[in-house]
């Protein structure tokens, strides 16, 4: 049955939002959850940096069998490992169960969004696929504008163990849109295999591809502040500003809102510009706006509403170089679609991670962990990025498509 583009998208898009919901939902109950589990909150973090590494694991795992069996299978399968981690979580009483269960639901929901980005190709061509993952990070971003207010809600009404119940029965319906939503157009490659050299080899040839490394790594480091922000957030807003989850919750929202804008806006842009000039201009903007984050923070005390605004600044361009970086990186591929878009989530993923693991290893108070690693992946990123460049124009001419 065919469908329409939009619908498809957003479809796509409400699939890939499993993870941030998984992320997002449960911050505000931080508190709540280790009075209950007897531990202290910072050690909280904690569950969000396993999921970070079993969600970056997951995407490597996926890709291969993606491409192997089919799309919808390994999601199937992938969901249900999620469902099923998730009551655990639910019914823990430990925290080491709760790390335990963290990880494993966290395998098992990378499959939505590995087969996410992989639909997105399978169903739009490569010159209009900057502009469909644009619409992907429009339905991604509702995520955060409205997870931790919502989980807010749910903490407070019944109690932390509802939230993960909401997370399953989310990811019940995602099961749902897979089976009678997604249309089946990519047919399985039995050639693809499943050990682990010719897996490796695959990963290998993908990063061989200078269009896809250069993309990736930088990419992924400008979209690493967005995993920063996520680790960071709660010590600085909640501890050292001393807000509310009510507020937490609303701040959310608003740096959401701005990485929604960023989104829309380079939707106007992309019908202007080409997809590389927009992702070598909003990176730019963001080292800019990364270095005087960093820079404020050492020479002022940044108070909340500051902080909010620079976090908005920085942000905002994520939500821009982000649709373009993934565009851009799987661009070249024709074949093996799906472990090149798992091997670009679990760079993203990883380089987020450690990004994120950073911000509590400094031991710094107030924004300026968070500022000092976003100003350096940002930065990071323009080198990446610029040291390339002239190698790309170069290859670009003559370039193949490859697999």
């Amino acid at each position: 049955m065919q469908r329409h583009p939009t619908f498809l998208i957003v479809v796509l898009g409400f699939l890939n939002a499993l993870t941030p919901f998984t992320i997002d939902l449960y911050l505000p109950a931080f508190p709540q959850i280790a009075a209950d589990l007897d531990v202290a909150v910072s050690r909280m973090s904690l569950s969000v940096s396993v999921y970070f590494i079993g969600f970056a694991l997951g995407q490597v795992i996926y890709g291969p069998l993606l491409d192997r069996f089919g799309r919808q299978r390994p999601i199937y399968v992938g969901l249900a490992i999620y469902i099923l981690a998730t009551l655990g979580c639910m019914t823990t009483t430990s925290f080491e169960g709760m790390l335990v269960f963290r990880f494993i639901s966290a395998l098992g929901g990378s499959a939505a969004s590995v087969g996410a980005v992989a639909l997105v190709r399978d169903h739009v061509p490569a010159d209009r696929a900057a502009r469909a993952f644009a619409m992907l990070m429009l339905v991604l971003s509702v995520s955060p504008l409205l997870a931790p207010s919502i989980g807010s809600l749910i903490a407070t009404a019944a109690s932390w163990r509802a939230i993960f119940a909401a997370l399953a029965a989310l990811a019940i319906v995602d099961l749902a849109l897979v089976v009678f939503a997604i249309p089946r157009t990519y047919s399985p490659d039995p050639s693809v295999s499943l050990r682990l050299g010719p897996i490796l080899r695959t990963f290998r040839d993908a990063l061989a591809q200078p269009q896809f490394r250069t993309y990736t790594l930088a990419g992924s480091l400008s979209f690493a502040g967005l995993f920063v922000f996520v680790s960071g957030s709660p010590a600085v807003f909640m501890d050292g500003f001393g807000v509310g989850p009510g507020g937490f919750g609303a701040i959310f929202a608003i740096l959401a809102g701005g990485m929604i804008l960023g989104g829309q806006l380079n939707h106007l842009l992309l019908r202007y510009f080409d997809s590389e000039v927009v992702f070598r201009r909003a990176l730019s903007v963001q080292v800019v706006s990364g270095a005087a984050f960093l820079f404020l923070s050492l020479t002022v005390e940044l108070g909340k509403w500051e902080t909010v605004a620079l976090l908005l600044a920085f942000l905002h361009c994520a939500g821009i170089t982000y649709p373009n970086a993934a565009a851009l990186a799987l661009k070249p591929f024709t074949k093996n679609i799906g472990s090149a878009s798992s091997l670009l989530g679990f760079l993203q993923l990883g380089l987020g991670a450690v990004a994120a693991a950073l911000v509590g290893v400094l031991d710094l108070t107030g924004p300026l962990p968070m500022a000092f690693v976003m100003a350096t992946c940002s930065a990071a990123g323009w080198v990446i990025l610029t040291m390339s460049a002239r190698r790309l124009n170069e290859a670009s001419a003559g370039e193949q498509p490859s697999g």
